[in-house]
């Protein structure tokens, strides 16, 4: 059976073997060739039945060939018998046949399985329950046909007898196919004996053609013999012939896994064009393995005030609606978990930092609140929905040096902090009315990928930071010795020396004398007084002796939880194209794989019971810093003239942000991500803005769209073919595009706090190790990672790809050379003070 690819029926005549390429004799297509040019040929025939069929190929052929009465009724009888087909079996129903089939050791015979029906049956005019059962209906793409092929052997033919029928409309041949299809093409051919072989391989030859996409337009179009002849000359054009003896004939080709489109087979290239004009064919393929937005509908100027935003307002209201409905499938709550426990950690990352930079007048809880509102906002009126806001580096480095300057200059920080943030909206309101955003389109592979190469090495970076941070707040106790654990003791001191003391690990002693000092007993203490280590440090003491610094190997089971998580991650996400496990399981644990490698991980964390370090959330709805409320008043606290000289920082955060945003929403908005519903760039800008008056004048944190949680976002949205042919690798289909995992998301946020004794359990580490999964993943999505692996690879191993087929080698290292010496700029930029201009170098 063929639907992209061949399978047989193996020896032992109870399995299909694996999808394979077909691999023909030459002579077959020739011997085809002669069978359509003398064989009988039906086009548009109307036969409702098999059995009419029948009789109008009997009936239809050529004076020369026509066959002896008897002969017909005898082919006829042959035609019409009930074929013996492969049944595809579950799994589990082959357990349930093996284990009530009867041992195969006594009576030294086996039982064959029970076929669907008797080969010697008659054809049946409707499709038997088998038939409608069969599993293996799932692979055949909605809309599919089948075609027939029937060839052997008979004893009553001198000569062979061929025939194509197409018929006008598709219709069910009863049980004839394995599954219940429609038929439209069937193909026959009976030779006499000792012509088996050669009969097997043109049938094989005719259906391989049918399931060449372009031959089926040749064959549905064909209005004469030639026409058909025709296409298949076209065919062989693009065979390509294996000589003799130097493979395996009987070696099985397994299926690419891409194949070529139809469009590069029909394009032909002049060879002139094939060879030379390396740049502009580079080129083309640049934009189409990219998908620049150069000649995007979205960002053609109309030359209007705000001409830009109407019709992005136009472009995505009539998708609104959908944009809920279309969340309704199991794969968006995978998501939504996923990215809420990532933006749950980013926000406490960013919220602890900003702290630290401004005195806690930005703290982890309006970090959280921030984030939940401003999120909430731009997923229900945004362009792009599927974008993740979120604070962001340079606008850390702003906030750390506006609130020193505010402190150097007596002003009051929240107060300059908000005309700033009025200033930037103003200027973003301009931008959208000026149409600003039209400049995206002048963006480059080189801008991109530097910028999300970046974005993708800081989450690692700061992922390896933070957990190398522990051994610094955990110490390995490199000096502990096993046989010295009789020496090894730890006192509390409340007075001075000389006095006595309480005992943590044992019972009260004089520090006069150190030899005196117990050896540490593993039995608890039964002093009444004894005091815990948190105990003491709060009564004022100290802590003395030679255990003080111990604590159990924190560290050391924290890295194996993030590598746990980061290796488990890793797998479960691939586990989709595994070989183990039918599809729709393996399809379920790829898109629940992050949330699976967490609660292992979390399940591992609870059953060591250690005190690793745990996701710790803000339980009271009170500002960080007690001396700020929730409304920030525009005037009272610094001199009039600083709502004026605001203007020149708000130019530079204006400019921030609409870098920052506007280059991750080209990123995120590519080609390849077959995007159906469009983009906003306008209206993504908007409300931006918009978003920066209220978190302004409410003291919040100010947000832009974070580029790797919003690649995250869509990989974990991706759509793929849910029925695919044997061998055939699942298509990407696009991205589910829609509104609601994002506001769940945020929403989550918002009641954060009220689940704080829930998320106390999640141990850090293991969000580390996913924040180093979203970074190795976005890192990955990029072709300057391809390029890097290249000049690590020798030319034999290198893999082929298209832009080494049109650009020299060493054009393409010079170019990743360079892009390298440009991140590593950006990078040491980055490290100091002057991140602030970060996206303007980009």
């Amino acid at each position: 059976r063929w639907i992209k690819f061949e399978e047989k029926v193996e020896d032992g005549g109870e399995r299909w073997s694996a999808p394979h390429v077909p691999a023909l004799p030459l002579h077959s297509f020739f011997q085809l060739r002669t069978c359509l040019q003398k064989g009988t040929m039906l086009l548009d025939t109307d036969a409702p039945s098999f059995k009419e069929i029948i009789d109008a190929v009997l009936s239809g052929q050529p004076e020369d060939t026509e066959l002896p009465p008897e002969l017909r009724e005898r082919l006829a009888a042959l035609l019409l018998r009930q074929p013996r087909h492969q049944p595809t079996k579950s799994p589990l129903r082959l357990l349930a046949e093996l284990s009530l089939s009867p041992c195969r050791g006594r009576g030294g015979t086996r039982p064959w399985p029970k076929r669907w029906s008797e080969p010697r049956a008659q054809l049946s005019e409707t499709p038997l329950k088998e038939q409608l059962r069969n599993r293996f209906k799932r692979k055949v793409p909605p809309g599919a046909e089948a075609a027939h092929i029937a060839v052997g052997e008979v004893d009553f033919l001198e000569k062979p007898f061929a025939a194509f029928v197409r018929l006008r409309r598709a219709v069910a041949l009863g049980s004839l196919a394995e599954v219940d299809l429609p038929s439209r093409f069937l193909f026959i051919l009976l030779g006499p004996r000792a012509k088996a072989r050669a009969c097997h391989e043109v049938g094989r030859a005719m259906a391989t053609l049918l399931t060449d996409e372009l031959f089926q337009r040749v064959a549905q179009q064909a209005e004469h013999r030639e026409d058909l002849i025709a296409g298949m000359e076209a065919f062989l054009d693009e065979l390509t012939v294996l000589p003799p003896r130097k493979w395996d004939p009987s070696a099985r080709i397994p299926p690419p896994s891409c194949l070529p489109s139809l469009h590069r087979r029909t394009t032909v290239h002049p060879p002139d064009q094939q060879t030379h004009s390396n740049g502009d064919m580079a080129a083309a393929v640049d934009r189409a393995g990219l998908g620049h937005a150069c000649s995007r509908e979205e960002l053609q100027r109309t030359g209007r005030l705000f001409g830009g935003l109407l019709r992005d307002i136009q472009r995505k209201a009539p998708w609104y609606g959908s944009d809920f409905s279309d969340a309704l499938h199991p794969q968006c709550l995978s998501a939504v978990l996923y990215i809420y426990l990532a933006t749950v950690t980013n926000a406490i990352t960013f919220g602890g930092m900003l702290g630290d930079a401004t005195s806690n007048m930005q703290g982890v809880l309006e970090s959280f609140l921030g984030t939940a509102f401003a999120g909430s906002i731009f997923c229900l009126f945004s362009g792009q929905p599927l974008t993740i806001l979120s604070s962001t580096g340079p606008v850390l480095v702003f906030e750390r040096l506006l609130f020193s300057f505010s402190q150097d200059n007596s002003l009051d920080y929240l107060e300059f902090r908000l005309w700033i943030g009025l200033w930037v909206a103003f200027f973003g309101v301009v931008l959208v009315a000026t149409e600003a955003s039209h400049l995206v389109r002048y963006f480059t592979r080189f801008t991109e990928e530097g910028f999300c190469a970046l974005i993708s090495l800081i989450f690692i970076y700061d992922s390896l930071e933070k957990m190398l941070s522990l051994a610094d707040t955990f110490p390995i106790n490199w000096q502990y010795r096993l046989d010295n654990v009789t020496s090894y003791s730890c006192v509390c001191n409340l007075s001075s020396p000389g006095h006595q003391v309480r005992g943590w690990r044992g019972p009260e002693v004089s520090v006069c004398d150190p030899s005196s000092l117990p050896a540490l007993s593993p039995q608890p203490p039964t002093a009444p007084a004894s005091l815990s280590r948190t105990q003491c440090l709060g009564q004022g003491g100290h802590l003395l002796g030679t255990s003080c610094q111990y604590v159990p190997d924190v560290t050391l089971v924290s890295f194996l939880l993030f590598g746990g998580t980061l290796l488990s991650c890793t797998v479960l996400k691939r586990f989709r194209s595994s070989r183990y496990f039918p599809t729709g399981v393996r399809k379920l644990v790829s898109d629940f794989a992050i949330i699976l490698a967490i609660l292992t991980s979390c399940a591992i964390d609870a059953a060591l019971g250690l005190e690793t370090p745990k996701l710790l959330v803000p339980s009271e709805l009170k500002p960080t810093n007690p001396a700020r409320g929730w409304i920030v008043f525009p005037f009272g606290a610094n001199p009039w003239w600083v709502c004026l000289v605001s203007a020149v920082p708000a130019i530079l955060v204006t400019i921030l942000i609409f870098m920052d945003q506007q280059i991750t929403a080209v990123i995120l908005n590519r080609r390849e991500y077959k995007l159906q519903k469009g983009a906003g760039f306008h209206l993504d800008l908007l409300c931006v803005s918009l978003l920066m008056v209220v978190t302004s004048v409410t003291g919040l944190p100010w947000y832009v769209s974070a580029t790797v949680i919003s690649l995250a976002h869509m990989e974990s949205l991706r759509k793929d073919s849910t029925s695919s042919a044997p061998g055939e690798h699942p298509m990407f289909l696009g991205i589910r595009e829609q509104r609601l995992t994002g506001l769940a998301v945020f929403i989550l946020m918002g009641i954060s706090v009220f689940m704080a004794p829930v998320l106390k359990h999640i141990p850090m580490p293991v969000l580390y190790g996913v924040f180093l999964h979203m970074g190795m993943a976005a890192l990955n999505t990029i072709q300057l990672t391809d390029r890097v692996r290249l000049l690590l690879m020798p030319a034999k191993h290198q893999p082929d790809l298209a832009y080494l087929r049109h650009v020299p080698l060493r054009r393409v290292h010079l170019f990743t050379v360079i892009q390298l010496l440009c991140l590593a700029l950006l990078w040491v930029v980055k490290s100091t003070v002057a991140a602030i201009i970060f996206p303007v170098m980009v």
